[in-house]
């Protein structure tokens, strides 16, 4: 495949899987042409054409030309400078990497990523939360986001990769719409009960059943295993955590428990306080599942696949 099509497909699936559907997304992608449409000349000189297409703005190719042929790729879940220098040194053993593609941001994409949380301004509107009160609760965390990536030196990777030739990309919230749309359809067809039929069920997918036995298996933050799960909302998409408010609200709506990547012990006092229990399906193993959701297509155009950086992989 050449880069160009790796780039294409992985956009059309995260669009496809997209939670908010894609008429909603469809509808981003038009204001968007219309924002470039409004801009001057000079403006438009600024704007990142990648928007009028991609609506992810954490998903990006970084390095290569687009119509570079891709037989081979090296991926995981972080790929920094010394995953840049293994594709590097895999070459010399006689694997040639032709295009490195990470899971989490690099480059410009780190820079975009809190554009995305505004995904989950839907997500929370498609449970019962109000737009205007999702999209206040959000505002706040957004603008955290932003000014916390700011100081970072984000594209000492991409520089590395330039300086080897070697192509990079990242595909983020693509992956991470995957995991969660096949992790919300395999819990409510279990039917679980309780938080520990959750966890058991979740054990049972291959990705979390290999975390286990590194000991970054699903856990129950919040709650009991004896305790009843309720209404079950998966909240893995969005580009990070969202806001502390929103626990109060998932409450008000229905929302019994949260399945979640990660948290924070901030965030996990709030939906305490609120009495939402809170699975940990784990970090690497979620952003393996939604990674592999993405790969296996890649395979069936017969990209080879070769994986580092935390990235369990898993073939369907």
């Amino acid at each position: 495949m050449k880069l160009r099509e790796i780039y294409e497909l992985v956009v059309k699936l995260g669009i496809e899987h997209d939670p908010r559907g894609q008429a909603t997304v469809q509808k981003q992608l038009e204001r968007e042409r219309k924002k470039y449409e409004e801009l001057k000349e000079d403006e438009k000189k600024e704007f990142d054409a990648d928007r009028l297409f991609n609506p992810y703005t954490d998903t990006r190719v970084l390095f290569g030309d687009p119509d570079h042929e891709v037989k081979r790729i090296l991926t995981g879940v972080d790929m920094e400078v010394g995953e840049v220098l293994l594709a590097d040194r895999l070459g010399d053993k006689g694997k040639q990497i032709d295009l490195i593609m990470a899971h989490h941001p690099e480059g410009k994409a780190t820079a975009g990523l809190y554009d995305v949380m505004h995904l989950q301004e839907d997500m929370l509107a498609q449970i019962g939360v109000p737009i205007n009160v999702a999209e206040g609760i959000m505002a706040g965390r957004i603008g955290e986001v932003r000014r916390g990536l700011m100081p970072l030196n984000h594209n000492r990777a991409v520089d590395a990769a330039k300086l080897l030739g070697i192509p990079m990309m990242c595909c983020h919230t693509p992956a991470d719409n995957m995991v969660t749309e096949f992790v919300q359809k395999y819990i409510d067809e279990k039917n679980c009960d309780t938080l520990g039929d959750i966890v058991k069920a979740l054990k049972e997918i291959p990705e979390y059943a290999e975390a286990v036995k590194i000991g970054a298996g699903p856990t129950i933050v919040v709650g009991s295993k004896d305790r009843r799960a309720g209404k079950v909302f998966v909240d893995m998409t969005g580009g990070t955590s969202g806001s502390e408010d929103a626990y109060a609200k998932l409450a008000t709506a229905g929302i019994g428990t949260l399945i979640v990547m990660h948290i924070s012990e901030k965030h996990r006092k709030e939906a305490e306080k609120n009495h939402v229990n809170v699975i940990i399906a784990g970090h690497m193993a979620s952003d393996s599942l939604g990674m592999n959701l993405v790969l296996d297509n890649l395979a069936k155009q017969g990209v080879e696949i070769l994986t580092c950086s935390g990235l369990i992989r898993v073939q369907r």
